[in-house]
């Protein structure tokens, strides 16, 4: 009933809303006189805030056109390499010159699927892009998903990255940001179990929650508090008509989004109370800023009810996977059956999300992956976002990945080229080049752990 009465609300406001952004338009028109009297300007800006904050953000693009490979500018295309009704995985396919040969090792990305579009992980594209042929899934909003296609749970998430990693045939390495973590070292403990020689060379865990008992945050405690039958009666319902999925039990991106803003709801009313005053002033670069950030900030996806519980009971509350009480479709996740794949796990000093020590957990877990092939790196001054995103992301953490992915790429020696231009960047040229960001609330990847806060079919992939 929840969600039909959001939907209910959200349609009602639908000619309001159309009218303001039709004022906005007219008192913003260079031939309308009204458009430089004071009078003329507050209206616009309340007519632009009042449709902004009534809005329903659709999924972002990726938007990477090109990149810059050996100081060689590379158009880019967006494709489509593989699909399932939850997920499709995207690949930004660079556009070499004919007869030259890319030689770069390829990235699969793990997006985060819990509350965000995976292009809240575009800034962590567009740096790996220099450096890799990257891959990265693009999570479906369970609302657009028809009932006909089936669940979809943590033990189907798990089978779809088993599947994405077949497809390499062992030539890929693999990212997991934050939620994925468990997952992907599940799904990888899985392949070894098997025997597969399809596993990926490397895995890169940056801030997940393998094991939320060290050091936990206050969403971590809050998830043990509550349990998980609390979250089944507060925040699960069911997707209403006309929305394709219909009839689904989803955990709402509305009431996800509601979570994420209450963690900083003093700073969201002050951006969005600068954002009128920089309208009326006619800060043209203040007001891009804003609504750069809040066009994805604000855009969010609903999430499958089993999927959502699986993940809150099975992670958050019984910390099954570094009890070795995980089982994946009857089978025990065995982590000790990790041997051959690298593992390098990267924390943000300041993590308010994923406590320090959480994904390093990883390292410890894995006891018959020899020392030689894990590698471990805390970012120092940055959170959660600061770990896949932002100038200290860019210029120290990248090219540490980049090195240890070239430990291990099946490309050995030729990929010196590699870690000679991702070679890291002195602490203070890095401070010194560090941009000032703006003074919006921090974003991180729309962390499952952190929405409770608020709530007191495929082609084969073709190698070049």
């Amino acid at each position: 009933m929840l969600y039909h009465l959001f939907e209910l609300g959200h349609r009602a406001i639908s000619p309001a809303r159309a009218a303001a952004n039709s004022t906005s338009y007219l008192l913003r028109n260079p031939f309308n006189p009204f458009t430089y009297t004071n009078m003329g300007r507050n209206t616009a800006a309340a007519a632009e805030l009042l449709e902004r904050t009534t809005r329903r953000y659709r999924k972002p693009a990726f938007g990477l056109e090109s990149t810059m490979v050996k100081g060689q500018r590379v158009p880019i295309i967006e494709q489509t390499v593989w699909q399932k009704p939850f997920c499709n995985l995207i690949r930004f396919d660079k556009q070499f010159p004919a007869g030259t040969a890319s030689n770069e090792p390829r990235l699969l990305i793990v997006a985060p699927l819990s509350g965000h579009y995976a292009t809240l992980l575009r800034g962590t594209v567009e740096a790996m892009l220099p450096f890799a042929d990257v891959y990265i899934t693009d999570w479906q909003d369970a609302r657009t998903v028809p009932l006909s296609d089936g669940s979809f749970d943590l033990d189907d998430y798990i089978d779809y990255v088993i599947q994405m990693i077949e497809l390499f045939e062992g030539d890929v390495h693999v990212m997991a940001v934050c939620q994925p973590a468990v997952p992907v070292l599940s799904a990888v403990a899985i392949m070894e179990t098997r025997e597969s020689p399809a596993v990926p060379r490397s895995l890169i865990l940056k801030g997940g929650p393998v094991d939320t008992r060290i050091n936990p945050t206050a969403v971590n405690k809050l998830a043990e508090e509550r349990g998980t039958e609390w979250f089944r009666r507060t925040v699960i319902t069911t997707t209403p008509w006309p929305n394709r999925g219909h009839g689904r039990s989803v955990y709402p991106g509305f009431l996800q989004l509601t979570g994420f803003m209450t963690m900083n709801l003093d700073r969201h009313v002050t951006a969005h109370k600068d954002l009128f005053v920089h309208l009326v002033r006619g800060d043209g670069e203040s007001v891009e800023k804003h609504k750069q950030f809040y066009d994805e900030y604000l855009a969010v996806m609903d999430l499958t009810a089993e999927y959502y519980l699986q993940t809150v009971e099975q992670i958050f509350v019984k910390h099954q996977l570094p009890k070795g009480e995980m089982f994946h479709r009857g089978q025990l996740i065995d982590l000790t059956a990790i041997r051959r794949v690298a593992l390098m796990t990267v924390e943000g000093e300041k993590d308010d999300i994923t406590g320090l020590g959480q994904s390093q957990a990883a390292l410890h877990l894995c006891t018959n992956l020899s020392r030689s092939r894990k590698r471990h790196y805390t970012q120092l001054g940055v959170g959660h976002y600061g770990i896949f995103n932002g100038s200290r992301f860019r210029h120290e953490i990248v090219p540490r990945v980049v090195a240890f992915m070239a430990d291990y790429d099946v490309r050995g020696g030729s990929l010196k080229w590699l870690v000679n231009s991702a070679a890291p960047v002195a602490e203070s040229e890095t401070r010194r080049n560090a941009s000032s960001a703006p003074s919006l609330p921090k974003r991180g990847t729309g962390s499952l752990v952190a929405t409770f806060h608020g709530k007191g079919g495929s082609a084969k992939v073709r190698g070049r």
